[in-house]
This record gives structure tokens, sequence and C-alpha cells, in this order.
């Protein structure tokens, strides 16, 4: 791993004309993929063990699939969050059954890419009233959910196959892998709450080839009162992470911290360099001339963020 010793930016910081860097972003959904899969041990000995099992598990998905939504369906509070306290609408309910088995078949497939996890992460935004519906679930049946997925991946082994060191050893790769979905959701819906603090509204435009990759010209961002153009990209770069290498060149900061005895030790954090060209204005003015990160957010601002050739 390359590093540098860089100012020290953990406000973030404005290094020059058109070279601002943030120090405050939360790991993109690949990196903390790798990181908590290397930290649960999710390794070849778990997959050779879960393989045995996905044909019995495949097939009874069919089963898992509409017992989950029934079951949300006799639960007097998830059904009053999905609207469904007089009944399941057909079509939401088709809707997010087919959801649910796109969900199955990569993970019964043993999916373990990059674009899982960023799917995975988009699912939490989703469940934090991010999506067409706007259904805000409650971050404990987020958790339960995948409890309950857990629990019938288990039942239904223990009743299509005899109890065996392979079974167990199965089932502990599984917990691991919804584990790690779990883990991804969350970090994606709390993205999302994270967007919606605050009492007062700025309008984040983006231009050029930012568009197509955020999936909009101009959206509203709620924001805190006393609000800086930190916090505003913060909570930008860490809703759409998938932007951050157009922006940026991650580069890695080195310090120290003294643990419990006073003790220094060196740390290693990244750090978000922005690339030449990249422009950052609060109503129509380069934050470059105004104070940079520090820059004061009000209601009614308009921060937009311009590619090299605008």
């Amino acid at each position: 791993m390359k590093t540098k010793t860089l100012p020290d930016t953990r406000n973030g910081t404005q290094t020059g004309q058109n070279a601002w860097m943030l120090t405050t972003l939360q790991p993109a959904p690949a990196e903390e993929w790798d990181r908590l899969r290397d930290f649960l041990a999710l390794d070849k000995t778990d997959i050779t063990a879960m393989l045995t099992t996905v044909e019995v598990l495949f097939r009874r998905g069919h089963e898992l699939v509409v017992g989950n939504y029934e079951y949300l369906l006799s639960h007097h509070e998830t059904a009053v969050i999905l609207g469904w306290d007089d009944g399941a609408d057909e079509a939401h309910l088709a809707e997010r059954r087919r959801f649910f088995t796109v969900w199955l078949a990569r993970t019964l497939g043993l999916d373990l890419s990059h674009d899982f996890a960023r799917y995975l992460f988009r699912a939490g935004q989703i469940h934090a009233a991010h999506g067409p519906r706007q259904i805000h679930v409650p971050e404990r049946f987020v958790t339960g959910a995948v409890s309950l997925v857990q629990a019938t991946f288990a039942r239904f082994l223990m009743e299509e196959t005899a109890v065996s060191p392979q079974t167990l050893a199965a089932l502990a790769g599984w917990n691991k892998l919804l584990t790690l979905h779990l883990h991804m959701m969350l970090l994606g819906y709390h993205t999302a709450l994270d967007w919606d603090d605050g009492d007062q509204t700025v309008a984040v435009d983006l231009f050029g080839r930012l568009r197509p990759l955020a999936g909009f010209e101009s959206r509203p961002m709620p924001v805190p009162a006393g609000a800086t153009m930190q916090q505003v990209l913060t909570k930008f770069f860490n809703y759409y992470p998938h932007i951050r290498p157009e922006v940026f060149h991650r580069e890695w900061q080195q310090g120290e911290r003294l643990d419990e005895k006073g003790t220094p030790w060196m740390t290693v954090s990244p750090v978000y360099q922005v690339k030449h060209g990249w422009r950052i204005l609060k109503n129509g003015r380069d934050i470059t001339y105004l104070h940079g990160l520090a820059t004061p957010i009000a209601a009614g601002d308009t921060v937009s963020l311009f590619p090299p050739g605008r």
C-alpha cells in the first residue's frame, strides 16, 4: 500500500487553487465488502460446504419467497409499514417477490462480486424510503428479515438432509454470508438516513458525465443549520460512492494515535484528493475563491459540481 504524509485534513482542507480533499468519507461498498469478508474468514472451505446445500435450498426457494411475504403480512406492524393492513396489494406484492427472488438467486449462486456489494448497498437505501415507493422499513426489521432467512435455511437443511459436519459447516458459511449482506445493506441504509438529516434544504446540481452516473440533474438535499460545503460533499459522496473515482484520486495519509497507555501508533487513513479541473460552486461562485470546504451553506443555496472542460 502506497502512503505519504499529507497536511492535516481531518476536517477537510483547501490546498491551493482547485485542489481540495475530503477525509471524512466512509468506505465504499466494494472496499467494505472485502474488509468484512476477510474479517469473517469466508473462504474456500466455507464455500465448498455451502455448495453441497445449494440444490436443496434452490429447490425450496419459491417456498421461501412466498413464505417471507406471508409472514410479513401476518405480522401487524410490518403489514402496516408495507401498506398492507387491509391486505396485500397484488402489484406491490409481485414487485417485492421479484426483488427478493433476484436477491435469493444471486445469494444461492454465491455471487461474491463487488457488483453485488453495490446492489446490496442500494437495497439498503431503498429500505430507508429512498426507493420508488418511499417505504421506510425500520432498521430492526431489516436485521430481523435477514435473521429469518438464516433460520429458514437451517430449517430447510434439517428437513432435507441428514445432520452432518458438512451441513453444519454449510450453515456456518451461510451465516457469514448473510451477515455480510446485512452489513452492506445497513451501510446503504444509513447513507439514506444521513441524506435526510437536516431542517433546511439546498439544491445539488450536476453537470456533464455526473448526470447519468447519479441519475439526476438536480436534487434537493436536507442540511442542518450551520452546515458547510464539507458536510454537503461528504453526504453526497457517501450516498453516491460509485462517483468517487470520477472526481478523486485516493491517497493514504499517515498519522499517529495514542493507545490507552500513551504509546504512539502509526495510522494510515484514506484521503480523497480532487482531480484537476473539477469545480464546486456555491450559487455560481467557485469555492476556491470563497472558503473552500469551510464555505457555509444555508437554506436555498445551490451547490453545483462541474467536471473538467466546462
